[in-house]
């Protein structure tokens, strides 16, 4: 590795935090009143800067994680519950049904995303941000300062799935990513209803890049 693991956790920490409060916060930063939904607690790290925007703006936080975190915090604008994410039957009466705000950041693989994010999105209000994190994996490649097998290649299925769902919803929602540490997702709702997510068809193997690519191989010869 590039970094000791306490200097790892360091950068790790100082870049996740950096990237929550320029592409997430600041987006909260002149609402008010807002009722948000975040799924993964852990160190509390979003959990903390949720609730301070809580305070200063009103609003209330509806926390989900499958370990017990409800002594994390005491403040009257949190909710803590204790459960998986998809667990939607010993949810759906737990929860407002309506969110401003929803973010991810629990099981980072591609299916769990796209099952969470169908499910919810029917919860979140007309104008409403869905925020998903991790969903770049060029940190992680081969080689890289955070060099990691498993994340590369759920991140980078997280974002293809993503942009699969967009797809075909172009109308539904907007999509926005940023790429600072391990990246993260942000859909902006338009519409109702997702229509489901269907691969894209790329013509990179196709005989006519082949073709365009023997011609420019030439040109440059």
């Amino acid at each position: 590795p590039l970094y000791s693991s306490a200097a790892s956790d360091v950068y790790k920490r100082q870049d996740y935090i950096y990237k929550f409060n320029s592409f997430v916060a600041n987006e909260l930063i002149s609402l008010k009143d807002l009722t948000i939904l975040e799924f993964g607690v852990k160190e509390g790290r979003s959990t903390k800067i949720f609730l301070q925007h809580c305070e200063k703006n009103g609003g209330k936080l509806y926390s989900i994680d499958v370990n017990d975190y409800k002594d994390k915090f005491n403040n009257s604008n949190w909710t803590f519950i204790q459960s998986r994410d998809d667990n939607f039957d010993y949810l759906e009466n737990k929860l407002p049904k309506k969110f401003d705000v929803i973010y991810l950041d629990s099981l980072h693989e591609a299916d769990h995303v796209e099952k969470i994010l169908y499910y919810y999105f029917d919860k979140l209000k007309i104008g409403g941000l869905f925020f998903i994190d991790d969903t770049s994996w060029l940190p992680y490649i081969k080689n890289s300062k955070r060099d990691n097998f498993y994340c590369e290649i759920n991140n980078k299925e997280t974002f293809d799935k993503l942009l699969e769902i967009y797809n075909v919803n172009f109308d539904r929602f907007d999509i926005n990513f940023d790429f600072t540490s391990s990246g993260v997702c942000k859909i902006f709702k338009k519409s109702e209803k997702l229509a489901k997510s269907k691969k894209i068809s790329i013509r990179t193997m196709s005989f006519k890049n082949f073709i365009r690519k023997i011609v420019k191989f030439f040109k440059k010869i």
